[in-house]
């Protein structure tokens, strides 16, 4: 008669280098106050007040174009996808409402992002610069 034992443990799972990056990622976005930078990849505008906006950790996003305050939801995904959606605003009438519709137009088309140390890049589905933010201090 032949007696076998054996210890067993499970083995840890492996560290998914994409998830821990996109973790990373997101934890970059979130909780964050984000500045108006610029629209495409140089065009600066003035504003009395900089535009900005924050995405809370429940998917919320709340923030100011320059003469509306915002709000709506934001559904972030894998390689930097993101989706701003049900997007509202406040009626207010400013003498920069153009360039105020620009800037909420920035977030309302962008389909993937990157941070590149304290900037956040946004790009439409045909890779074209939408615009930049920087993170508030």
């Amino acid at each position: 008669m032949l007696l076998l034992a054996a210890c067993g443990s499970t083995p840890e799972a492996p560290v998914d280098a994409d998830n821990a990056e996109a973790s990373s990622q997101l934890s970059a976005v979130v909780n964050q106050r984000w500045n108006f930078l610029l629209l495409g990849t140089d065009e600066r505008l003035e504003f009395d007040e900089r535009p900005y906006f924050e995405i809370g950790s429940d998917g919320s996003v709340n923030g100011y174009d320059g003469c509306n305050r915002f709000f709506g939801q934001v559904e972030l995904g894998e390689n930097q996808r993101i989706e701003f959606k049900q997007m509202a605003s406040t009626r207010m009438a400013c003498p920069n409402m153009g360039d105020a519709q620009r800037v909420t137009d920035m977030l309302t088309n962008a389909y993937r992002y990157l941070i590149d140390h304290d900037r956040l890049v946004f790009f439409a589905p045909d890779s074209r610069v939408l615009g930049g933010w920087r993170q508030a201090d």
